[in-house]
């Protein structure tokens, strides 16, 4: 699987967030508390639902399944005027990202496993210390094999 390099400006964002590790995944309970609010955004870019996740600097170098991370479930928008109750907004910074598309179901961990075990180490890129995001867009469907989406990874030459 090849991915696509891509450089993209600063996206606003708007959605919930939860701390978690993969040892106490709580991502479920984190999309059950946004999915039924995401009409209340005002602007969206696009219907495409963003699913980012902030590592710490040192997450994938010491990595234990108990490290924690904070998880986002969110829309991208025009602007900040209209934020929710109880949402948030994040700026994400634009920067350089590897691309996956990627056809199967969101819950087998072995796409990243190529990706950061695999692709990442053998590529002209090592990872850069900036979120990591999903775009789960029209083809996304839950726990579905047929489902797809991209998978964002971001990125700095080596």
């Amino acid at each position: 699987m090849i991915p696509r390099i891509e450089t993209i400006n600063e996206k606003k964002l708007i959605g919930k967030r939860l701390r978690m590790s993969f040892a106490e995944y709580r991502i479920g309970e984190l999309w059950k508390s946004f999915l039924p609010r995401r009409k209340e955004i005002a602007q969206p870019i696009s219907g495409d639902l963003i699913s980012m996740v902030i590592y710490g600097p040192n997450h994938f170098t010491h990595f234990h399944p108990k490290n924690e991370f904070e998880r986002w479930a969110a829309l991208e928008v025009v602007d900040f005027e209209q934020v929710p109750i109880e949402m948030e907004t994040f700026t994400l910074v634009g920067g350089t990202y590897a691309v996956f598309h990627y056809k199967g179901l969101s819950s087998d961990p072995s796409i990243f496993q190529y990706i950061l075990g695999t692709w990442l180490p053998s590529s002209d890129y090592d990872l850069d210390d900036r979120p990591h995001f999903e775009v789960l867009g029209e083809k996304y469907k839950n726990n579905d094999p047929d489902s797809e989406e991209e998978i964002w990874i971001p990125i700095r030459p080596k």
